[in-house]
């Protein structure tokens, strides 16, 4: 006979979906409370006025910008139950290229994880250094930051516990040494991501610039970054390979797999080698072609202006040719493709009822009333006030929608047109913004691949927290430090 003790019920805290829906209907509240009003406004480049009565109408490829002190007020339009349940359709409608754009990435990395090529890559740079393998920490560090800084490389990394912990362990080193390599090296790539389709394409999308603007500030932070991750952890890996008993999990017995387990010695075939050349050549193209060169004054390079269409497509390309590198079958790669994206249809409907709360400002027409109130609080404020002003409040309500394209959706369509207001580009703001979700994402309990690596690993939450509370200190600082150079240098 069995008996069991009830275990008393943890308050859950709603999903995303529910917090946006909540945002979608408080928004609805302010439409009968809130005066309407529009600014007039001009379009970026030829300077063109659109009055405030016909920017609903506006079909042009320009940017529009608002005309500071342009604020008048138009009849109101409150939005109803029946909005608020309409929205998130709406949003749908208006996000659709970007939410495609989500389900094919899915696709497209679901295809390169199951030819192996990733893992098996990883495992042949741990066999070139073995016997040097603290020089192998800043290496490991760079290459998971740079899927994170291009692709939002996150969840993958939980594959690569098993392969990097047992390295680290024969080493001399410990756990928490694995750890570093993997959370803090994806963590920071995140955080300073320069091509990033899950941050930083989505957030563009919605501040209406190109991908590729202000990219080369958030390599700068990407470079700064890397290299402090990389001092971080091999300064504690040197620590505990001379003396154990500074190891935080010194305290702690371990009788688990990873204590009995060799590293993995997968082999790294021509077909996998020629696998990885193409993944990271399309990322590349992806970066030539979303940059502005000819708006930097490089004219000596075309300028391709691709956006969703065409990285959708290319990326759909991409995924057909590594399947016949692979020789993958076809109803293979139909059915590997398909679950990629069913793995990221979460993000594209939270991309979806996250711009369902744009959709009922934009009806209600409060955006621009909104705006004349920010307006006024950020008129005389310095540009680099602002940007550490955007930078706190991104962190606020990171810890409220901790889905990082669901921020982007909500927070770019004001913060945008604001950072007009206060004299800096936007893309800034999205800088500021992709940091403060990162930086949150670096030790917070609701990020999944955190919470399953370090269960993986059995490392307590607590002591990780603990090991890496210095870390996420200098790394904010890092962050205001670029932030307020970008806004004084390109503000």
């Amino acid at each position: 006979m069995t008996t069991s003790t009830e275990v008393p019920k943890k308050r859950q805290l709603p999903t995303v979906y529910t917090l946006l829906f909540i945002i979608i209907a408080l928004m609805a509240a302010l439409t009968w409370v809130l005066p309407a009003g529009k600014y007039n406004y001009v379009t970026a480049k030829t300077q063109q006025p659109v009055a405030a009565a016909a920017v609903a109408d506006y079909s042009g490829d320009e940017r529009l910008l608002p005309v500071p002190g342009s604020y008048t007020e138009l009849p109101s339009r409150p939005q109803g139950v029946f909005e608020v349940l309409k929205a998130p359709i709406q949003g749908f409608h208006k996000a659709a290229d970007v939410a495609l754009f989500v389900l094919i990435i899915g696709g497209f990395l679901a295809v390169t994880m199951q030819s192996g090529a990733l893992d098996a890559g990883v495992g042949a740079i741990v066999r070139a250094f073995a016997g040097r393998e603290r020089l192998l920490i800043p290496v490991l560090i760079a290459l998971f930051a740079l899927g994170g800084s291009t692709f939002g490389m996150a969840e993958e990394t939980v594959a690569f516990w098993a392969l990097i912990v047992p390295v680290m362990m024969a080493a001399g080193f410990d756990r928490m040494v694995a750890a570093g390599i993997i959370l803090l090296g994806s963590g920071v790539g995140v955080l300073a991501s320069t091509v990033n389709p899950f941050a930083t394409g989505i957030a563009s999308g919605f501040a209406g610039i190109p991908i590729g603007e202000g990219i080369g500030l958030r390599v700068i932070q990407w470079l700064l970054l890397v290299i402090f991750a990389s001092w971080f952890v091999m300064r504690y890996a040197k620590q505990v390979q001379q003396d154990k008993s500074r190891s935080v999990l010194a305290d702690i017995t371990y009788d688990d797999e990873f204590s009995q387990m060799k590293s993995g010695n997968l082999a790294f075939s021509g077909k996998q080698k020629l696998t990885m050349l193409v993944f990271f050549g399309t990322f590349l193209l992806m970066i030539y072609a979303v940059v502005p060169w000819s708006d930097l004054g490089i004219d000596l390079l075309p300028t391709f202006g691709w956006w969703f269409d065409e990285l959708s497509t290319l990326f759909f390309s991409a995924s057909i040719l590594i399947a016949l590198i692979n020789r993958m079958p076809e109803s293979n790669y139909v059915a590997t493709f398909l679950n990629g994206a069913r793995d990221l249809i979460g993000v594209a409907l939270v991309v979806a009822v996250a711009r369902g709360i744009y959709v009922v400002m934009e009806q209600g027409v409060i955006i621009d009333t909104i705006l004349h109130w920010a307006e006024g609080l950020v008129t005389g404020l310095s540009s680099s006030v602002f940007i550490l002003m955007a930078y706190l409040v991104h962190i606020i309500l990171s810890f409220f929608i901790p889905s990082t394209s669901g921020l982007a959706t909500v927070s770019m369509p004001l913060m945008g047109p604001l950072a007009d207001f206060s004299g800096i580009s936007r893309d800034l703001v999205i800088t500021a913004y992709q940091s403060a979700s990162g930086w949150i994402n670096l030790f917070a309990p609701t990020a999944a691949h955190l919470v399953a690596g370090l269960a993986l690993a059995r490392i307590p939450y607590d002591r990780f927290v603990r090991w890496v509370l210095p870390f996420i200190i200098g790394v904010a600082l890092i962050t205001m430090g670029v932030l307020v150079a970008g806004a004084l240098l390109h503000g």
